[in-house]
C-alpha cells in the first residue's frame, strides 16, 4: 500500500506541476497579446494626435484630413471619417482617393443610396478626362469597389482607346472574375500596344495565347501608364 501511495502522490505532483505550467503559459500569452494590442492602439492614437496637431496648425490641409479620416474609418467611426473626407474634398475637389474612400465609408455605414449618388457625381466629374477616370478607377479598386472601378476604366478607355495600361487593368478585372474570354481580349490588346509587359505576357501564355511582337505603343498614352504604375507601387506599400 505504501508503494501505491507513493506512486499516486508522485503522479498527483506531476499533474499539478503541468497544470500550473499550462496556466502560467496561458496567462503569459494573454498578457503578451494584450501588450501587442496596447502598442497598436498607442501607435494609432499617436498618429491621430499628430494629424490633429497638423490640422490645428493648418486646417486647410487636405492630406491630414484624409489620413485622419482613414484612421477613423478603420476604427469604424463612420461619421468622423465622413466629416474629414468632406473637409478634404472641400479643399481639394479632385482628391480621387478621398472620393473613393467617401463612397466606401458611406457603404460601410449602411447609407447605400448616398454612396451610389456620391459615386455617380464623382464619375461624372471625370467623364471628360481619361487621366481623371483612370485615377478614380484605381482609387475605387483599392477599396474593392470593383463595379465602380470598371465603369471608370471603361470611361477612360473610351477617351483613350490606345492606352495599354487601361486595357491591362480591364483585362485583370475580368480575369479576377474568371471571365477568360473578355480577359484575353483586353490583355491581348494591351500587349499589342506595349510589348514591354512581362506580367501581361505571362497571363496571355496561361490563357493559351501565342505572344507576338506588337506595334509600338503610342507616346500619348504614357501619362496614363505612369498613373497605373504609381498606383501599383502605392498598393504594394499598403500590402
Amino acid at each position: 500500500m505504501t508503494g501505491k501511495a507513493q506512486l499516486f502522490g508522485l503522479a498527483f505532483l506531476v499533474c499539478t506541476l503541468l497544470f500550473c505550467g499550462c496556466n502560467s503559459f496561458g496567462k503569459a500569452r494573454k498578457a503578451k497579446v494584450s501588450q501587442v494590442d496596447e502598442v497598436e492602439l498607442t501607435l494609432t492614437e499617436r498618429k491621430k494626435a499628430k494629424l490633429l496637431k497638423q490640422i490645428d496648425r493648418k486646417f486647410e490641409n487636405p492630406d491630414a484630413h484624409f489620413e485622419l479620416g482613414r484612421l477613423y474609418q478603420a476604427d469604424g467611426l463612420w461619421t468622423r471619417a465622413e466629416y474629414h473626407y468632406n473637409v478634404t474634398l472641400s479643399f481639394d475637389p479632385a482628391y480621387r482617393a478621398a472620393q473613393a474612400a467617401m463612397v466606401k465609408v458611406l457603404l460601410d455605414s449602411g447609407d447605400t443610396a448616398k454612396a451610389k449618388l456620391s459615386a455617380e457625381i464623382y464619375m461624372n466629374q471625370v467623364a471628360g478626362s481619361a487621366a481623371g477616370s483612370l485615377q478614380l478607377a484605381l482609387a475605387f479598386q483599392r477599396h474593392h469597389l470593383d463595379e465602380y472601378a470598371l465603369t471608370c476604366y471603361q470611361q477612360a478607355l473610351r477617351l483613350a482607346p490606345n492606352s495599354a495600361k487601361i486595357n491591362r487593368q480591364i483585362g485583370y478585372y475580368y480575369l479576377g472574375r474568371d471571365d477568360r474570354v473578355r480577359a484575353k481580349d483586353y490583355l491581348t490588346r494591351s500587349f499589342q500596344l506595349n510589348s514591354n509587359q512581362p506580367d501581361v505576357a505571362g497571363e496571355l501564355g496561361r490563357l493559351g495565347v501565342e505572344v507576338k511582337i506588337p506595334r509600338k505603343m503610342q507616346k500619348r498614352t504614357r501619362k496614363l501608364d505612369k498613373i497605373v504604375e504609381k498606383s501599383d507601387r502605392e498598393l504594394r506599400e499598403i500590402e
